[in-house]
């Protein structure tokens, strides 16, 4: 017998491959399975990774198109005017307080018609795909129609209803406020958060389903009313998809255009953190600066979507355990 032949890994006593083999093999297959997932990789990395380097490169040069002869590097000067500018600072808090009042609101909301589906009436399918419906409407073609029916200080249906009501007193002078001059933050929200509650709901009436029913159930035979239930089983059990929804409600919303670019231009103390972005780059012309701009959004909604992935993560775990 030759030393290669005696030096040659033997098979096991039930004839199994030796165990390099079994790992050229699974190496092998693992190839065989990635490969064809490669051009997607590639074309996820041409249209979202370059595009990012090139705005973290544009952010460190001084770039403004209306004067070019005054272009090259900026090193950190951008991001310093970036945490030195009042109107970004101002566009920072009209961006949390716009995201926190849509979120909170539109969760409150959500969770009510929740409670609603989640019981058993006649024309409940109907009544929950009319409720779907706002989720489903273009963004833009819903803040047109906020802005043009609702709002709209001489034909809105606001202010319709407000010279119906004030007709029923007899009176000839009734209020026509202009909304979105007195009130244009809240004008943005109302239109958001008619638009988001529907995606608060789904949710939550997907968590509501996942309710063990037996538990429920041993509740209402030991005399427990609703609002124990409510209280000590409904929400320790929707904790998690409460937190799901205001996380994933938070990550959109804090990206909003449409409905400040539509409903105000911005004005009046509407403008966010999206909006002044596109000031800076399409009409202010400061390449460099809206890049630096972009990519500090982009860390604060990273953080963000660190605790969201935390949480649907958890959320999958617990499911999985049960």
């Amino acid at each position: 017998m030759s030393t290669r032949a005696a030096d040659a890994p033997s098979p096991g006593p039930d004839g199994a491959a030796p165990a390099r083999g079994r790992t050229a093999a699974d190496r092998a297959t693992a190839h065989a399975r990635r490969t064809p997932l490669l051009p997607a990789l590639a074309f996820l990395i041409l249209v979202t990774q370059l595009p990012f380097v090139a705005t973290v490169l544009i952010s460190f040069l001084r770039w403004n198109a209306l004067a070019p002869e005054n272009r090259g590097v900026a090193g950190f000067a951008n991001y310093r005017a970036v945490f030195t500018d009042p109107a970004l600072r101002s566009s920072v808090w009209t961006t949390i307080l716009l995201t926190v009042t849509v979120v909170l609101v539109s969760l409150l909301l959500g969770l009510g018609l929740a409670l609603l589906l989640d019981r058993s009436f006649r024309g409940r399918g109907l009544v929950r795909t009319l409720l779907i419906t706002p989720f489903l409407v273009v963004p833009v073609a819903a803040a047109l129609l906020w802005k043009h029916a609702f709002f709209n200080a001489s034909y809105g249906f606001l202010n319709g209803v407000l010279t119906w009501l004030w007709s029923l007193f007899g009176s000839a002078s009734p209020p026509q406020p202009d909304w979105l001059t007195s009130t244009p933050l809240a004008a943005v929200e109302v239109a958001l958060i008619w638009q988001w509650t529907p995606f608060m709901m789904l949710i939550l009436l997907a968590g509501l389903q996942s309710r063990p029913a037996d538990v429920v159930e041993a509740a209402l035979v030991d005399g427990a009313s609703p609002v124990h239930i409510f209280r000590y089983l409904t929400l320790p059990h929707l904790r998690r998809y409460l937190e799901l929804a205001a996380l994933l409600g938070t990550i959109y919303i804090v990206q909003n255009f449409d409905a400040v670019f539509t409903i105000t231009s911005g004005g009046l103390g509407t403008a966010n953190l999206p909006y002044t972005i596109y000031q800076t780059f399409y009409q202010a012309h400061d390449y460099g600066r809206a890049s630096a701009q972009g990519v500090v959004v982009l860390l604060g909604s990273l953080v963000v979507a660190t605790f969201a992935l935390r949480t649907v993560s958890s959320l999958l775990r617990e499911e999985s355990a049960r």
